[in-house]
C-alpha cells in the first residue's frame, strides 16, 4: 500500500524521498523493522491475550528436562509471526505481483490449517487436525503454487533470442534491452514459459522437468510439464511444511533455523531478479521475483523477533500456526525462485530431524517384524530429542544445530557459483 501510494506521489507530484521505495533493498530493510517492531512491541499483548483464552500447550509425557515447566506456556504463537509477516508485505510490496500475491495467499492458507490444528488439540481434547485433512490442505497449496507458476502469464524466465530458438521455448512476450547491461548492445529479450530449474553442481545449471516428458509428447513436452511439475511442488511444499513442523520442538530452534533459511532466499531472490547478477552467475533471471526478496525480509524479521519471546526459556511457543506456515512459505519462495533442488542443502536440518523419525519408526517396525520386539536407533526422535535423552541442555543443543544451519546457508550460496 506505501509502495503504490509513494510511486504515486514520486510520479505525479515529484515528492523528494518517495523515489526510495521504487528500491527493493531500501524496502527490505524497512520491512524487517516493521516486522522485527511488530513482534517484539506487540509480543507481550498477544502472549497476554493467548494466556487469557487459556491456549496452553498441552505437552505429552516424554520424560525430558524441564517438561513440567513447559506445560504451562502458551501456544499459537505462530499468529504473531503471520502478522508480522503480513502486514510489512501488505504495506511495501507490489501488490499486483504474482509471487507477492501467492506469497500472500500460502501464508493465510497455511496459518489457518495450522490454527485449526491447534485449535482442535487445545480445545477438544484430540490429537488435532486428523492427519489426511492436513495432507489435504497441504497438497491443496502445493496444487495451487504449482498451477500458479506453470500457467500465470507473469511466472517467467528471460533469455536471449538465441537461447529461446535453441530450447524452443514458449515465448509469452518480448522486448528490445541493452544486454549485457551497460555494453551498449541492443537485443532482442524473450519472456518465456518453461518448468527449467536450477541445479548446483552442474556446468549448465539448468534442469527443464519437461525433458523427462520428450520421448512421449516430443516437441509439445514443454506444454504437457505440468504432469511433473506440479506433482512434484506438491511433494515439496507438504514435505518441508512437514519438516518444519517436526523440527518445532524445542526452544527457538524452528524459528532460528527459519530464520537463517528466509535469509538465504532472499539473498537468491535479490540475485535471480537481477540481471547482472543472474548472467554473471549462470543462473536463470526471473523478471519481478525482486518483490519476493521484500517478503524474504519480512519473514527474516518476523522470525527474529518472535526469538525474543521463544528463546529459551520459551514464553510462548510457535505451535502449527506457526510451523506449518513456516515451511509452507520456505518451499513455495524456493520453487518461484527455481531452487527447490537446493533444498536438502539449504533445509539440511529439517532434512535430518525429518529422515531421524522415518528411520527411528522404519527400523522399530521392522525389528518388531522380525525379532518380536521394536528396536531403536536413537534415544528419541526428531534427533534433537535424541540430543536431549544424552543429557545436552536445549539451549546448546538449538546453538549447535543453528551453528550447522549457518554454515549450509553459506554452502547453498557458493553451490551457485560453483559448477
Amino acid at each position: 500500500m506505501l509502495y503504490h501510494l509513494f510511486t504515486f506521489l514520486d510520479k505525479q507530484y515529484d515528492l523528494p524521498g518517495a523515489g526510495l521505495f521504487s528500491y527493493i533493498t531500501f524496502r527490505a530493510g524497512l520491512g524487517i523493522l516493521i516486522s522485527l517492531a511488530i513482534t517484539i512491541f506487540l509480543g507481550d499483548r498477544i502472549i497476554a491475550w493467548i494466556k487469557r483464552m487459556q491456549v496452553i500447550e498441552k505437552q505429552r509425557a516424554l520424560g525430558l528436562p524441564g517438561e513440567e515447566e513447559k506445560r504451562r506456556t502458551p501456544t499459537m504463537g505462530g499468529l504473531m509471526i503471520i502478522l508480522a509477516i503480513l502486514v510489512p508485505t501488505l504495506l511495501l510490496a507490489d501488490l499486483t505481483n504474482v509471487y507477492v500475491l501467492l506469497l500472500v495467499l500460502s501464508t493465510i492458507w497455511m496459518g489457518l490449517l495450522g490454527f485449526l490444528d491447534d485449535y482442535l488439540k487445545l480445545t477438544k481434547g484430540k490429537d488435532g487436525l486428523a492427519a489426511k485433512y492436513k495432507i489435504i490442505g497441504q497438497l491443496g497449496l502445493g496444487l495451487i503454487v504449482g498451477s500458479t507458476l506453470f500457467f500465470h502469464r507473469d511466472a517467467v524466465i528471460r533469455v536471449t533470442e538465441a537461447e529461446q530458438q535453441l530450447n524452443g521455448y514458449r515465448s509469452v512476450h518480448q522486448e528490445q534491452v541493452e544486454y549485457p547491461a551497460g555494453s551498449g548492445q541492443i537485443q532482442t529479450m524473450h519472456y518465456v514459459k518453461t518448468t527449467t530449474t536450477n541445479v548446483p553442481f552442474m556446468k549448465s545449471h539448468q534442469f527443464d522437468y519437461a525433458v523427462l516428458l520428450r520421448p512421449i509428447f516430443g516437441d509439445e513436452a514443454d506444454r504437457w510439464a505440468w504432469i511433473i511439475f506440479i506433482p512434484f511442488v506438491i511433494f515439496v511444499v507438504t514435505a518441508v511444511s512437514n519438516a518444519a513442523n517436526l523440527t518445532d520442538g524445542i526452544d527457538g530452534l524452528a524459528a532460528g533455523v527459519s530464520a537463517i533459511v528466509g535469509a538465504t532466499l532472499g539473498i537468491l531472490a535479490y540475485l535471480s531478479g537481477h540481471s547482472f547478477f543472474s548472467k554473471y552467475l549462470g543462473i536463470s533471471y526471473i523478471p519481478y521475483s525482486g518483490e519476493i526478496v521484500i517478503f524474504s525480509a519480512c519473514f527474516l524479521g518476523a522470525c527474529i523477533g518472535f526469538l525474543w519471546f521463544n528463546a529459551f526459556p520459551a514464553q510462548v511457543f510457535m505451535g502449527d500456526t506457526g510451523s506449518l506456515t513456516l515451511g509452507g512459505l520456505i518451499a513455495a519462495i524456493a520453487i518461484m525462485i527455481r531452487k527447490e533442488l537446493l533444498i536438502p542443502v539449504l533445509c539440511g536440518i529439517f532434512l535430518v530431524e525429518n529422515l531421524s523419525v522415518v528411520l527411528q519408526v522404519g527400523y522399530f517396525k521392522y525389528t518388531k517384524r522380525k525379532y518380536g520386539e521394536g528396536r531403536r536407533i536413537f534415544k528419541m526422535a526428531p534427533l534433537h530429542h535424541h540430543f536431549q535423552k544424552m543429557g545436552i541442555h536445549e539451549s546448546k543443543i538449538v546453538t549447535r544445530f543453528l551453528i550447522v544451519s549457518i554454515m549450509l546457508a553459506v554452502l547453498t550460496v557458493i553451490t551457485i557459483k560453483t559448477r
